[in-house]
């Protein structure tokens, strides 16, 4: 395949690829089938896009070739047939903005694949590492590495996951009013992964994937719409809105990542933090200030209103990290305490709350754990022992930008000088 073609295809398919996979799984009624579905929608793509040239619209083009390929599986579901032989040799008719009769009545085909993905019957990590497959495109060991276990471990939940939903014949739906309210936790949850895997990818070249971002977004303003009285779904897409809102100033021209307390706040969009403090304005007007999101989006809040770093508030982000620890302790949220708790009181302070998660078999070899700890005892004035976690975290990290940023780090302690922190 020519480059041209290989590289629109690619592209298009990275962001058309789980909203065709959700599509289909609506239409067909059955997820594997739809992810077989997909990937010879792929391979169609591949053949005439090689053949014929890029189409006009590409994404119109994948959307339809799909559904003809959906409708001639049901029609012809028993026969011997070539998967894409039909498609690749026969051009579809012209492509129109009206694709209504595939769009179907529940509105937003990603967010029924959500709530289907979040159905009761499977457990919480099942619910979400299926969905940050099918929605996200990420691969098992991506997901491992967000899910701080094994790749194995994934790939079984997966399976496992989708023969439950085939077994009890789940279909692709949004669910009414009160099974919704049951399987929000879920659901947030799951947005919320999608949102950080864009903010800070767990692999590859991009500091930022701002497309996962964007769509989470997207989705949170999209359930607060459908639940508008849930103050979580307002929390959660308050702290997605602030933290967004540095998209601008996260990255340098030449890719490389700047970290929080180096960025140029002047780049920060304030749009979005405005509508991000008068997210959590409502959601204290209602009473629902102290779920974990609506916490996490007033830790956020507290660097927005900070003109300079040297403002933040960092005795009232550990009064809040103090608080979201009690509400939903966690390994992550101990180390993002441990980080404010070492501004607010001192590294020696810091290493102390951090230290318990050196022993734990979920944290002790993430590379985010390795970079606090290496942070913490720069300050604390330990330079060698601060260099050789930096090259620690630098070689169990898998996005290359995150290593570059640990080995400047490690190089920094190597002279006693001070880099930004991480």
């Amino acid at each position: 395949m020519s480059t041209t073609a290989h590289d629109a295809l690619t592209e298009v398919w990275r962001l058309e690829a789980p909203r065709i996979t959700a599509r289909l799984a609506r239409f067909v009624g059955e997820l594997d089938t739809a992810e077989e579905l997909t990937q010879d929608t792929f391979i169609a793509a591949l053949k005439r896009w090689e053949r014929e040239g890029i189409p006009d619209k590409p994404a119109a083009w994948l959307a339809i070739t799909a559904r003809f390929l959906a409708i001639d599986l049901i029609r012809r579901r028993d026969l011997q047939r070539s998967k894409y032989q039909t498609i690749a040799n026969t051009a579809p008719p012209p492509v129109d903005d009206d694709d209504s009769e595939f769009e179907g009545a529940i509105g937003d085909d990603l967010l029924g694949l959500i709530f289907m993905a979040c159905h009761p019957i499977l457990s919480p990590d099942a619910r979400s590492a299926l969905t940050l497959k099918y929605l996200c495109g990420l691969n098992n060991a991506e997901i491992a590495r967000a899910f701080l276990t094994s790749e194995p471990t994934i790939a079984q939940r997966i399976v496992r996951a989708k023969r439950t939903l085939s077994a009890a014949n789940v279909r692709f739906e949004l669910p009414e009013s009160l099974e919704r309210t049951a399987r929000l936790s879920s659901v947030l949850e799951v947005i919320y992964l999608v949102f950080n895997e864009g903010y800070t990818a767990t692999a590859g070249d991009d500091w930022i994937r701002t497309d996962l971002c964007q769509e989470a977004m997207r989705l949170g303003r999209m359930l607060v719409a459908i639940v508008p009285d849930e103050t979580e779904a307002i929390g959660l897409l308050a702290l997605m809105e602030l933290q967004a809102s540095r998209f601008h100033a996260r990255v340098a021209d030449d890719g490389e990542p700047i970290l929080l307390l180096e960025q140029d706040r002047t780049q920060w969009d304030r749009l979005l933090i405005r509508r991000g403090l008068q997210a959590l304005d409502e959601l204290t007007k209602r009473g629902g200030s102290t779920g974990p999101y609506a916490l996490q989006a007033g830790i956020a809040a507290c660097h927005a209103r900070a003109a300079h770093a040297a403002d933040t508030d960092w005795p009232k982000i550990v009064a809040l990290y103090d608080a979201l620890a009690q509400v939903t302790p966690s390994p992550v949220i101990e180390l993002n305490r441990a980080v404010a708790v070492g501004f607010a009181f001192g590294p020696a302070e810091g290493l102390i709350v951090v230290e318990p998660l050196r022993h734990l078999a979920a944290t002790k070899d993430h590379h985010l754990l390795a970079a606090v700890v290496a942070d913490l005892l720069c300050k604390n004035g330990q330079h060698e022992q601060a260099r050789q976690e930096f090259l620690r975290a630098g070689a169990l990290t898998r996005n290359s930008r995150e290593r570059t940023v640990m080995l400047e780090r490690a190089a920094g302690c190597s002279t006693h000088s001070h880099p930004p922190p991480f």
